[in-house]
């Protein structure tokens, strides 16, 4: 099967969607499937050999975070490019209401289309605002995808119709088979992500670290992600900052490790997340996770029976919950057991299949419409000729 992926955000700068989207491709590639990415990228970002270059993204405010996104009339002549020496048999376009390449494409396209829907907002105003724009797009989707039920529900809210939930993938075997790294081991929380988002929740950790050393005082937190490091600290007592070790950007194989090596993962985030796919990356490495109590990662968590949940947003519930579990290896290794059992579910031989019979079925009805149509022409013809 030729397939056409569509990315809507920059894929020199990581996230949630983007390691999606590349696992995606890898995980068809190797089925056998023929692969097409499109993107916006910078000139000088190195590209797997199956993504083609939108161009350059600029930074615009969207979903309670600022993506980096490509629009514009050259983007829409490159996107009418790709389709046409793509000549695919399914396009795959991942959040097509968001101003990018999606919609873009949405708007192109012609033959089956399959979208994806990340985003969780079901307050936002701006989607009720674009509604009479995007509906045209949208009325030219073959099948719909939320990742989560919480991305279910904003599609619904705000755009009708409704989508089957098949969660993000991850290889879980990547992080299962990571080699903890020594240094890191012993009396470590892990926090990955991005430093200066204040949704990422890391402001909370850290107001919630001075009562975690101080219960535990030779625990210290292991930061991974860009963002200015001291303004991160500023916070803290200056004796304490020294309990925080940044790594900055880290690559798949470290970040594996990392989560491999921890005694605790938190994930302090405060809102605007869909699904939790670092999570899903925790439990796969056997990290026992603390979370905050966010729909989505409710959901991902099995309601708490696959990791710990705390109040969103409440550094001493984050803090006490932190120190019951430094202290107790018995839990933790509950914890870890529950969480490696879940996390299967995740895995690409479950995610990737799913997605696969989704293609397929588009595809399918595709071709018997277009059966459908060559013998209604067949037979108006014959009629025309008695």
């Amino acid at each position: 099967m030729r397939i056409g992926i569509v990315c809507p955000y920059s894929w020199d700068v990581p996230g949630g969607v983007q390691f999606h989207i590349r696992d995606l491709a890898d995980h068809l590639i190797r089925l056998g499937h023929e692969v097409s990415v499109l993107a916006p990228a910078d000139d000088e970002t190195p590209l797997p050999p199956y993504v083609v270059s939108a161009g350059r993204a600029v930074p615009v405010p969207y979903n309670g975070s600022v993506a980096r996104l490509n629009f514009g009339f050259l983007s829409a002549a490159r996107v009418r490019r790709w389709l046409h020496d793509g000549t695919f048999d399914v396009i795959h376009i991942h959040e097509p209401t968001s101003p990018s390449l999606g919609l873009l494409a949405c708007w192109a396209a012609q033959g089956p289309i399959v979208a994806t829907f990340h985003t969780s907002n079901p307050r936002s105003r701006a989607m009720i605002a674009a509604y009479p724009i995007l509906q045209p797009a949208l009325e030219k989707i073959s099948a719909r995808i939320a990742v989560s039920e919480y991305a279910r529900r904003t599609l619904v809210e705000h755009l009708g119709g409704d989508a089957v939930v098949i969660p993000n993938g991850v290889d879980v075997d990547f992080f299962a088979k990571a080699d903890p790294k020594p240094e890191w081991q012993g009396n470590t929380l892990g926090f990955i992500g991005r430093i200066d988002e204040p949704r990422k929740g890391l402001p909370v950790l850290m107001k919630a670290l001075p009562k975690i050393l101080a219960a535990r005082p030779e625990a210290r937190l292991l930061v991974a992600g860009r963002g200015d490091e001291e303004e991160a600290v500023a916070s803290l007592p200056a004796a304490m900052r020294e309990r925080v070790e940044f790594l900055g950007m880290v690559s798949d194989e470290d970040k594996a490790r990392l989560l491999r090596s921890v005694d605790v993962y938190v994930a302090p985030n405060t809102g605007g997340e869909s699904f939790g796919i670092i999570l899903v990356e925790a439990m796969s490495a056997g990290a026992p996770v603390l979370a905050s109590d966010l729909d989505a990662f409710a959901q991902v968590l099995d309601q708490g029976a696959a990791g710990e949940l705390f109040a969103n947003e409440d550094a001493d519930a984050l803090a006490d919950a932190a120190i019951r579990l430094l202290a107790d290896p018995a839990r933790r290794q509950e914890l870890h057991e529950r969480g490696s059992a879940h996390v299967r579910r995740f895995d690409w031989s479950t995610v990737g299949a799913d997605i696969l019979a989704v293609y397929e079925t588009v595809t399918d009805g595709a071709a018997s419409v277009a059966t459908d149509e060559r013998l209604g022409l067949r037979g108006r013809w014959g009629l025309a000729r008695d």
